[in-house]
């Protein structure tokens, strides 16, 4: 009974996961591969779920915002995908390693090149390199998702502070603060290899105990295996002996 009961409350637990998770599930989302830190590059993913049971997603455009550009911008091939960029000229140039630069990504559109796209019951990733990253807590992107059947899908709303989520939500990238000692420049390159150093000592430490714990180990069992092979000589030779000492007696005793 008590195994039963248990098994019921771990179903129920199971499907309220289920039913919780679905909503934020059908959304377009981007999130990032590790942390991505204000000021830092990322490798982002843009999730898109096929919410149409009778529809396939054949199309997603994402616009990136320009009062945040980002200087770096650059997608990963996908196959069955078609990639188009479009840039904008900036009202303000960034500076990149001492160069201005007048224009940034303002669009991606990914096209389905088979007319399949994004099936029923299924979700893509689409993998994008991106940077620097504004000094800011979030960047919202706007995405437009396109199915088989043209309809389209308008995820542009940006979500209010203490307002409920909207029923097509903006994808937003949260940004964690930028980590200490890890600067761009010779300073920044100078740090990391002396992490690396110390890193490294600390390993080649480690494995030599391993290796002199790994001999004691092999000594102290050499040693062990010896004895018990001398006790059992000495225990076979008692039994022989006492075998033997056992036939004279029964000898001496029919005699």
């Amino acid at each position: 009974m008590k195994i039963s009961r248990l098994a019921a409350a771990a179903a129920v637990a199971g499907s309220a996961v289920v039913v919780l998770a679905s909503p934020a599930l059908a959304h377009v989302s981007v999130q990032p591969e590790g942390t991505a830190s204000q000021g830092g590059y990322a490798l982002i993913n843009f999730r898109v779920p096929n919410e149409r049971d009778d529809a396939t997603t054949t199309k997603l455009e994402v616009t990136f915002p320009l009062d945040t550009p980002l200087s770096s911008v650059m997608p990963q091939k996908l196959d069955g995908w078609k990639i188009d960029i479009v840039k904008s000229k900036l009202d303000k140039p960034l500076e990149v390693h001492g160069q201005q630069v007048s224009e940034a990504v303002s669009k991606v559109t990914w096209t389905a090149t088979d007319g399949k796209g994004i099936p029923t019951g299924y979700i893509q990733q689409f993998p994008i390199s991106v940077g620097a990253l504004p000094e800011k807590d979030e960047i919202v992107f706007k995405a437009i998702q396109t199915y088989s059947n043209k309809e389209v899908v308008r995820w542009i709303e940006v979500q209010a502070d203490g307002a409920e989520e909207p029923e097509h939500p903006a994808p937003a990238l949260a940004l964690a603060a930028a980590e200490e000692g890890h600067g761009h420049g010779a300073a920044g390159a100078e740090d990391s290899d002396e992490k690396a150093d110390e890193a490294g000592a600390k390993d080649a430490q480690a494995a030599s105990k391993s290796t002199e714990a790994a001999g004691s180990d092999s000594d102290s069992t050499d040693t062990t295996a010896r004895v018990l092979g001398v006790v059992g000589i000495v225990v076979g030779i008692a039994g022989v002996a006492y075998g033997v000492l056992a036939g004279r007696r029964r000898s001496d005793a029919a005699a």
